[in-house]
């Protein structure tokens, strides 16, 4: 193993990233009452052109005057190849309340596009003398993007989550698809005249993981399209939370519920994890580095692995 240790992630809840429009503040108060650990309003996708400047204003005032609650709120800016986002983030780090924690900047394709945003955002910072130093968070999302992953991931200090936005992901990489996440009718496999559907995003995902688990950035699963589909959205939820992700994004409030259940370790796995720090602490004080628990081995590795699922339960329970 090399010398330099794996910083941790940010210590915050990351379960449930709920989406709703800057142009619809009529959805802000509900946003806010939800059950989601991060708020994300949204400047870019969502919002047509002609709004741009109306949900920047709405997103602004919204920011200081909606009780939030303990909730991440974060802002999704315009991406850096449109005339809009240097003005997003002029007007929310000059106009709006230290309530903001984060922006989301969408499309990221090297360290250089967070260098740009996080040279304006350090200027404002110190011109307006703000109290709260501003973090981001990035959609990988793009061909170049997934290329530079780790560039990506090691780019600024402000970097706290990294996301995986399949649409526009797969249109960049010329995917033969109009679904958002989840299973495709074409990527599947064909053994004795039966079809098993594998996951196209597994490897990206994958990328992003092991890129944000080597710099201490939280990876965080985007969003899965057929908001119709529970079982679809919980497939993929447990999928992206076994490969390593804390969370998901919702882009309907109904997501927000299967989100927090895949993402929030059981009662039973806590207690399980629970139990193995025990065991291993026994072995520790009669001099073993592993012990049996339940008829299988747990050594130091089971330790690192139970802390992860008993710190999520303390968080949560906090």
């Amino acid at each position: 193993m090399s010398f330099r240790t794996q910083p941790p992630a940010p210590a915050r809840l990351n379960r449930c990233q709920l989406f709703g429009p800057g142009s619809r503040e009529a959805l802000f108060e509900k946003m806010a009452a939800s059950a989601a650990d991060v708020i994300n309003l949204d400047l870019e996708d969502s919002v047509a052109p002609d709004d741009k400047d109306k949900a920047r204003r709405n997103v602004i005032q919204a920011i200081g005057d909606i009780d939030w609650g303990r909730k991440t709120l974060s802002v999704r800016i315009n991406g850096l190849d449109t005339p809009w986002w240097y003005r997003d983030v002029v007007d929310l780090l000059e106009q709006a309340s230290d309530r903001l924690d984060l922006i989301m900047i969408p499309k990221a394709g090297n360290a250089k596009d967070l260098y740009a945003v996080d040279a304006l955002v350090t200027a404002i910072e110190a011109a307006k003398g703000r109290g709260k130093r501003l973090g981001f968070e990035v959609i990988i999302e793009t061909a170049a993007g997934i290329s530079h992953v780790e560039e990506i991931a090691a780019a600024s200090p402000r970097l706290q989550a990294m996301s995986l936005g399949a649409a526009d992901f797969a249109a960049s990489m010329g995917m033969r698809t109009t679904g958002i996440g989840g299973t495709q009718e074409n990527y599947y496999m064909h053994r004795e005249g039966q079809k098993y559907w594998s996951d196209p995003w597994h490897w990206a995902q994958t990328a992003i993981v092991a890129a944000c688990r080597t710099h201490g950035v939280l990876p965080v699963d985007g969003p899965f399209g057929d908001f119709s589909d529970d079982e679809g959205f919980r497939a993929q939820a447990l999928r992206s939370a076994t490969l390593g992700m804390v969370g998901k994004w919702a882009i309907h409030p109904k997501q927000v519920a299967l989100a927090n259940e895949v993402f929030s370790p059981s009662d039973a796995a806590v207690a399980e994890a629970r139990e193995i720090l025990a065991a291993m602490e026994k072995a520790k004080a009669e001099g073993q580095g592993a012990t049996v628990y339940k008829g299988r081995l747990v050594d130091i590795a089971s330790i690192k692995q139970a802390e992860v699922i008993v710190k999520a339960a303390e968080m949560i329970g906090a």
